[in-house]
């Protein structure tokens, strides 16, 4: 009995030990999260959040494994336009007043083939949290020339505005993610 409880313990320590955590690499801005909303249907009003972190873990040979959280502070919304960040931020969309952050959290990653993935996860936005899936792809992973390992993500997803609540509600908005993490 306890040849078999040290075997289990060490296959689970062999299976954890395979799995490396992560922080996103925001101080040196190698990662971002960049949006697109349509604007009257006749272009698009882009921009982005300059103030977000984050931890994720992450196996090759077992992505299924993975998790991800990413706290977004919203009141750094940047549309590049004085005048238009300060109505995103005001009650018709963001209520910063109120709501300073969004919360991303996986609840399951599923591989969906050769080094791609989907993420399942809440998003918390204005209170209100649903489910939504990131499409993602891994970029690569390797060694640094600073002595650090890293892995890096592109991903995609979209939010419907009327289902947390915002105001003026312009229908889907359309997220570009670049995550790139240093691994601890």
């Amino acid at each position: 009995m306890k040849k078999l409880i040290l075997a289990t313990a060490l296959l689970t320590a062999s299976q954890m030990a395979n799995a490396a955590d992560y922080v996103i690499d925001t101080k040196g801005a190698h990662a971002s999260i960049n949006f697109k909303v349509s604007h009257l249907g006749y272009s698009y009003v882009t921009g982005r959040f300059n103030t977000f972190d984050g931890k994720f873990s992450y196996d090759a040979a077992k992505p299924e494994a993975s998790s991800v959280t990413v706290n977004i502070d919203t009141t750094s919304v940047d549309t590049n336009h004085a005048k238009r960040n300060k109505h995103v931020l005001g009650d018709d969309f963001l209520k910063t007043d109120d709501f300073t952050t969004a919360k991303f959290v996986s609840t399951k990653v599923e591989s969906t083939g050769d080094e791609s993935m989907d993420i399942h996860g809440d998003l918390t936005l204005l209170g209100v949290t649903k489910p939504i899936v990131i499409k993602a792809t891994k970029i690569g992973e390797g060694d640094d020339p600073w002595g650090g390992y890293r892995a890096g993500f592109e991903g995609t997803t979209s939010i419907n505005m009327g289902d947390f609540g915002i105001k003026m509600d312009f229908g889907k908005v359309e997220f570009d993610l670049i995550v790139e993490g240093v691994k601890q």
